[in-house]
């Protein structure tokens, strides 16, 4: 089906995460929280952000391995 979105892909988006960080710290400006505090939350959001992609795309390597091996095993 075309209209199914690809979590694992949009997770692991360096894109998302980026937007996400401005978000937050935009927010955190309107809401006059100090620099350090802003500082805190942006390094945080983009900590999160390297975590989930590298879990992401590490599953995926997984699975492809998973994947070869299956297959060399039946062809054997």
């Amino acid at each position: 089906m075309m209209n199914q979105i690809d979590w694992k892909r949009k997770l692991s988006s360096r894109k998302l995460w980026a937007a996400a960080a401005g978000i937050v710290t935009g927010l955190a400006m309107v809401f006059g929280l100090d620099e350090s505090t802003i500082s805190s939350v942006a390094g945080a959001v983009v900590s999160v952000a390297s975590v989930v992609a590298y879990i992401i795309t590490e599953g995926k390597v997984d699975a492809e391995n998973a994947k070869k091996n299956a297959e060399e095993k039946d062809g054997k």
